[in-house]
């Protein structure tokens, strides 16, 4: 992998059309933050199916309570009091569960929060609701409406959190993709004969055939053949691969036959290597616990002291009536109705709202992380350019274009492509088209011999290009343009300059970012003088040319050991454990799966200045977060010492009734707030 790339870096630039033979966190269920197995698209699964039922089953529940009966102004017959107590007891049993469990796995841990909160909240609820049922408490303790509505409201808002934040884990198993399933094994006759990869054998020889992936890391022993090696390079332009050459696996034969020696397999193979530091870098990203969740840790030991205290309070004042009664109402009233959804709107809301601007948000975290980001990482190939070449100027007269796009326009390679493309309708026919090998194309244009090549075809034919002439294509090559001169019955007529062309949004992507004092460095496998070319262009800020696929990831941790927060930008496999290991992984969406399953964030399209949208929207979706905590938070600290009966001494204590109106105020008020993200405007 290492020479084959050192290879094609100090290849000159020019030579690239030479011998184209032309062709092809949120919880889980037990409470716990992460990325296990199992995944969040299952918790959602699990969430979303006892919301629904619980829904169902809460409706009579609610509409059978006297409390609520008593606002609407209907009368619930004597024969339907035990429909509360029913279905609430189901929704709580049924609905309850995860919150149950996940409460069990906090504590076990030492680390109440959420879940923890919820569960004593609602146990505290159905075992009130069950005393005053049978009669041993007050009715003013009945909360089997409240409780079956928090059971579903908490439902809802895990399961908003767990289908917004769900991120995909096939990143290794997109890397395995690329491996064909069996190769052709040449026998001591020279047949071959179909094995499983995992036969094969250092030194075997394996037949690979035209459009067919080459099964493991080699050498190419026979044949010749363009190769195309986007999928490990991350570069769109092929690259031919003849007698000696390496070869990677996973990388696609376009248009020939090869006969490749085997020189490593299994875990030893370039793709492997790949393979392993995506892994590492998805283990190695710290996991930051929820805003939420510290929220939630924080309320629990607030509530459960202020529970103690009201107890203890009210008991010494000899009145055990009041002392249940008050701690059973602030036990209840402290239960997150509020707080359960006030990170999960905001999630679901920046996604839909994220989605419509063309951003796909795989890692919630990601998302919230974005706002803190000071330095963004492109990847050049793709992401700030084209990743495909394009004509950057014409020298000689003009026929010079014309005739060459007439020869090339049988051709399938991507330089002929992008004359084609340059010379638009203005194209005359050709006959007699024919590929040279190692040199160009040819084809009679109106009665001449047009030959279209780089400077190997001059050398074969003995010419040299004019003065002026090999000046101007001097600056092309010194910008890392490849060369083509186009020569007419053996005599030069002209040349073009063909570039891997810079995306027109780039500039503004660099300029947005560097308004928001945020540093911008670019990363290549190209030669410095092209990298450099290009980021004067664009005003970039850092440099990393000349870097290979594997060392892209040490790029990322060396701008980390400086002491930035570091989004990375790329679309390549070379660029996935990069993705991985960046604190903010971005992915543009034409890029290859591995890319897109190893980040946090996807550009849907191939505009950088959706990096601007997504800070954007990091930033606008954390404001609402942080103000939705606020109030729930401040509801809870208010109401709390309230229903305790902090001002009893003056005749107010909070009844039951109207903490349970507060608390549906509270979440109103929450929802509320967390819609007015729509507003968000991300377009650049």
């Amino acid at each position: 992998m290492r020479e084959h790339e050192q290879q094609a870096r100090t290849t000159a630039p020019h030579e690239g059309h030479e011998g184209h033979q032309h062709a092809d966190g949120g919880h889980d269920a037990g409470g716990q933050s992460g990325h296990g197995h199992g995944g969040h698209g299952d918790h959602a699964a699990q969430f979303r199916d006892r919301f629904w039922l619980s829904l169902v089953l809460s409706v009579p529940a609610v509409f059978a309570s006297h409390m609520v009966s008593g606002w609407l102004g209907y009368h619930v017959p004597s024969w339907l009091t035990w429909v509360a107590p029913l279905f609430g007891t189901i929704v709580f049993l049924y609905g309850g569960v995860p919150f149950l469990t996940g409460a069990v796995s906090e504590l076990r841990a030492r680390q109440p929060g959420m879940m923890t909160l919820v569960a004593m909240g609602t146990s505290v609820a159905f075992l009130a609701s069950a005393l005053a049922t049978l009669g041993v408490l007050g009715p003013e303790l009945d909360f089997w409406w409240e409780l079956a509505l928090l059971v579903v409201i908490m439902l809802l808002g895990h399961w908003l959190e767990m289908r917004a934040l769900g991120q995909a884990s096939g990143a290794l198993a997109a890397l395995a993709e690329l491996l064909p399933d069996t190769a052709e094994r040449l026998d001591a006759n020279g047949n071959p004969e179909p094995v499983r990869l995992d036969e094969l054998a250092v030194a075997d020889v394996v037949l690979v055939r035209s459009g067919g992936r080459v099964p493991a890391d080699g050498v190419v022993v026979d044949g010749a053949a363009e190769v195309d090696e986007s999928m490990v390079t991350g570069e769109s332009r092929t690259v031919r691969r003849a007698g000696g050459d390496r070869v990677v696996a996973g990388t696609v034969a376009t248009d020939s036959a090869l006969r490749v020696r085997i020189t490593a397999v299994g875990e030893q193979t370039a793709l492997a290597g790949i393979q392993r530091l995506v892994a590492q870098a998805q283990q190695s990203r710290s996991r930051v616990q929820a805003l939420a969740d510290r929220a939630a840790a924080a309320l629990f030991y607030f509530a459960a002291a202020a529970g103690v205290l009201t107890f203890l309070v009210w008991t010494l004042l000899g009145d055990l009536t009041a002392a249940v009664e008050r701690t059973v109402t602030v036990l209840v009233i402290a239960c997150p109705h509020a707080l359960g959804l006030a990170i999960p709107l905001v999630i679901a809301l920046s996604t839909s709202l994220s989605a419509r601007a063309g951003i796909l948000v795989k890692d919630r975290l990601a998302l919230e992380g974005m706002r803190q980001v000071d330095a963004v990482l492109f990847d050049k190939t793709g992401t700030l350019t084209k990743g495909r070449p394009a004509v950057i100027g014409v020298a000689g007269d003009d026929t010079t274009l014309p005739l060459a796009a007439a020869a090339e326009s049988d051709s399938e390679h991507p330089l002929a492509r992008a004359v084609v493309t340059a010379a638009g309708n203005n194209i005359p026919r050709a006959t007699d088209f024919r590929s040279l090998t190692g040199r160009g194309v040819q084809a009679t244009v109106d009665g001449a011999l047009i030959t279209v090549g780089g400077p190997a075809l001059l050398r074969e034919k003995g010419i040299t290009p004019p003065t002026e002439l090999a000046a101007q294509t001097a600056d092309w090559t010194a910008r890392g343009a490849a060369v083509l001169h186009v020569l007419r019955d053996n005599q030069v007529l002209g040349a073009i300059g063909l570039a891997d062309e810079v995306r027109p949004e780039s500039r503004e992507a660099v300029a947005g970012l560097h308004k928001l004092g945020v540093r911008v460095v670019m990363v290549t496998g190209d030669a410095r003088h092209v990298a450099e070319a290009v980021a004067a262009e664009l005003g970039v800020d850092e440099v990393f040319a000349e870097v290979l696929p594997e060392d892209k990831d040490a790029t990322v941790k060396e701008l980390q050991a400086r002491g930035h927060r570091v989004a990375m930008v790329g679309d390549g496999v070379n660029d996935a454990p990069a993705l991985a290991r960046a604190d903010v992984g971005i992915a543009i969406g034409a890029g290859t799966d591995v890319a897109i399953e190893s980040a946090g964030v996807v550009l849907a399209g191939d505009d950088p200045r959706g990096v601007l949208a997504v800070r954007r929207l990091s930033t606008a979706s954390y404001r609402k977060m942080r103000q939705n905590l606020v109030w729930a938070t401040a509801y809870n600290i208010l109401s709390v010492p309230l229903a305790a009966g902090a001002l009893a001494g003056i005749g107010f204590i909070l009844p039951p009734a109207v903490g349970a109106i507060a608390m549906s105020l509270s979440t109103i008020v929450v929802a509320l707030n967390a819609q007015l993200l729509r507003r968000q405007n991300l377009t650049p």
